[in-house]
């Protein structure tokens, strides 16, 4: 049996994430989601790695369509 390690979360994943928090925060990672343009997967590992590693990165680093 061959293990896979994932190195992103999957939208399944970030789904079942989702659904354990409160519905406050469930909106604020949907609306912000849809701000920035970001899969709700990519915004919850920003929201993680950002608290692990202040110098990951981070939504300040976000401009959709701004060509940066």
């Amino acid at each position: 049996m061959q293990t896979t390690i994932l190195e992103q979360l999957t939208p399944a994943a970030a789904q079942t994430i989702l659904a354990q928090l409160p519905d406050r925060i469930q909106q604020a990672i949907l609306r912000r989601s849809a701000e920035i343009n970001y899969p709700v997967e990519a915004l919850l590992e920003m929201a993680i790695a950002g608290y692990l590693d202040n110098e990951a990165i981070g939504f300040a680093d976000c401009k959709p369509d701004r060509g940066q």
